[in-house]
């Protein structure tokens, strides 16, 4: 019964996205003119020296590759949960918690549907990337996977309690530009967290405090076969946090008739 219900899910999303193709063009536009357009006229005035994980000198196009692939998790993630208003709105939640699995299962199956696209976006990201000689090892790769999961389950489930607060469709895309925005560029996805206290001291403990740039720092370590422990740390409890609140928050709008 769990499997069915999980694989029923997951289909779902999968058939969602695959009708949806202009879906994976939009999340792919915005890193890609960030990689392809602002990384070569910024490549020589914010040129890395040696910081960790890197052990030489590098160009700005590939600081930035791993922010750009979280990027493409937290719309994609932002993205699902606008989905989940969706089906609220339109009963279709409704009759999917009517089976007799539990909620938590429901939902955590819709966040695992969830990362498997934000996965496929990601992955092809990186092909892009390679046009840029952008080249990280195979095991770099690899090593990526589960942390893109981490962070888009991290991600949905925020998303996903935020959605259970606003009740209307229209209302979601708005608050969410009041989150996304501020996750993205208040983080180390485009600027290394020592510049910004270069630029400003609150400026970098809002960065340094900012959870995105807890995920963005995980990718980037994983993506040069390392871990950073503390991120890990961090991105872990809010994961549990978040999932726990959003699915104890979770109300789906009552239909009229017999189940209202």
């Amino acid at each position: 019964m769990y499997w069915r219900c999980f694989v029923g899910v997951l289909t779902r999303e999968m058939l969602k996205f695959w009708q949806q193709r202009t879906r994976l063009l939009s999340a792919l536009v915005r890193p890609l003119l960030w990689l392809f357009v602002f990384a070569a006229g910024f490549r020589s005035a914010l040129g890395l020296s040696m910081t960790e994980p890197y052990e030489s000198y590098i160009l700005y196009e590939e600081y930035i590759v791993p922010g750009l692939a979280a990027m493409i998790v937290l719309f994609n993630s932002m993205q699902s949960s606008l989905s989940m208003v969706y089906d609220r709105e339109m009963g279709s939640m409704k009759v999917l918690l009517l089976s007799p699995v539990p909620r938590p299962f429901l939902l955590g199956s819709k966040l695992i549907a969830n990362t498997l696209v934000s996965a496929i976006q990601v992955y092809i990201f990186f092909a892009f990337a390679l046009l840029l000689d952008v080249r990280l090892s195979a095991l770099g790769y690899v090593y990526a996977l589960p942390v893109i999961a981490l962070l888009s389950l991290f991600l949905g489930s925020l998303g996903l309690l935020l959605a259970n607060y606003i009740k209307q469709l229209e209302n979601f895309a708005g608050v969410m530009n009041f989150v996304i925005f501020p996750l993205f560029f208040l983080s180390s996805a485009l600027y290394p967290l020592w510049k910004m206290r270069e630029a400003s001291e609150w400026l970098y403990q809002i960065c340094a405090f900012n959870p995105f740039s807890s995920g963005v720092e995980l990718l980037r370590f994983a993506l040069y076969e390392k871990l950073e422990h503390n991120a890990l740390a961090v991105v872990l409890c809010l994961t549990a946090i978040t999932f726990i609140f959003a699915v104890r928050s979770f109300r789906p709008k009552a239909s009229k008739g017999r189940f209202s």
